[in-house]
Formats: structure tokens, sequence, C-alpha cells
């Protein structure tokens, strides 16, 4: 059975029409590209109340296997993304972003202002991503082959 995907998009001016959401279409297209169901998709402001109500609503109405965000990760005031997800999680994974991290370094020293994390919400994967198409495809790359297994072992699959 394919994954489930969510995505989710924290922007003030993709939310608002004002730009198009390049990045969240970016992660739709990978993870189909890969044979998985992205069965939510959600472009909400950079806001806690929006961000915790499509968090849960993905995670717990439907039940999406690995929600990935786009956006929201930096250090800008209105950056709050790390924070719900953190809030809202049973248990951190801090290994998907630290490798994240640790990639997109050899690709620009800017990389280490990244707050993204990743945590386990019930049998959710909550992966936050960049908010740049460009940093959204090659953190994909990173983490893409991980994901099955991930879920698997959230299921009570083994190693």
């Amino acid at each position: 059975m394919p994954l489930r995907i969510g995505v989710l998009t924290s922007s003030d001016t993709r939310s608002a029409g004002e730009a198009e959401d390049t990045s969240g279409k970016a992660i739709i297209s990978l993870a189909e590209d890969r044979g998985w169901l992205v069965s939510a998709y959600h472009v909400v402001p950079d806001e806690v109340d929006h961000l915790r109500a499509a968090m849960v609503e993905m995670t717990d109405v439907d039940e999406v296997d690995v929600l990935l965000t786009t956006g929201g990760t930096g250090l800008g005031p209105r950056d709050v993304c790390p924070e719900v997800t953190l809030e809202l999680a049973d248990r951190e994974v801090p290994g998907i972003a630290e490798a994240i991290r640790l990639e997109s370094l050899k690709i620009t020293k800017r990389a280490m202002l990244s707050r993204a994390v990743a945590a386990q919400r019930g049998r959710t994967l909550i992966i936050n991503l960049p908010g740049s198409e460009k940093a959204v495809r090659e953190a994909f790359d990173v983490i893409a082959g991980q994901l099955e297994h991930a879920v698997e072992m959230m299921a009570g699959g083994g190693h």
C-alpha cells in the first residue's frame, strides 16, 4: 500500500494568494513520482492556530503516514512551524532534521540557520522542510529513501 502523504505550506504570501506555492507543489510531485498518495494539502499563514489546526486535521483525521511541511522554519519573527510541530509531537526524531542540515550545509552555509525539526505524532511522521522549492527538492532527496521504513517501524514493524 502506498504511503499517504500530507503537505502543509506555511506562508503568509502563499496563503493570501499573493505568490504561487511552488515548494508545496514540488513535494506533491516528488511524492507522486515515488508512487505515494498525497491525501491532504493545505496552505496556511505563518500563525500558530492555523498551523496547529491543519497539522491536527492531517494527522488525526486524515491519518496521513507522513506530513511534510514547507516554510516557517527560519529565524523570522513569524517562523513558528517547528514550535507547533514540537507542541503536537509525542516524541522527536532528531536524526531526520540533522541529516537534512548536514547535507544542505554542503550546498549552502545558510542551512545552519534552519530550525526545522522532525517528530512523531501517533503513527504520523512530521518533517519540517525548508520554504524554497530548490531546498525542498534537495531535502526530499535526503529523506525519501527512509520514509517507507520509518512508517513501517511506527506501525510496529521491526528494524
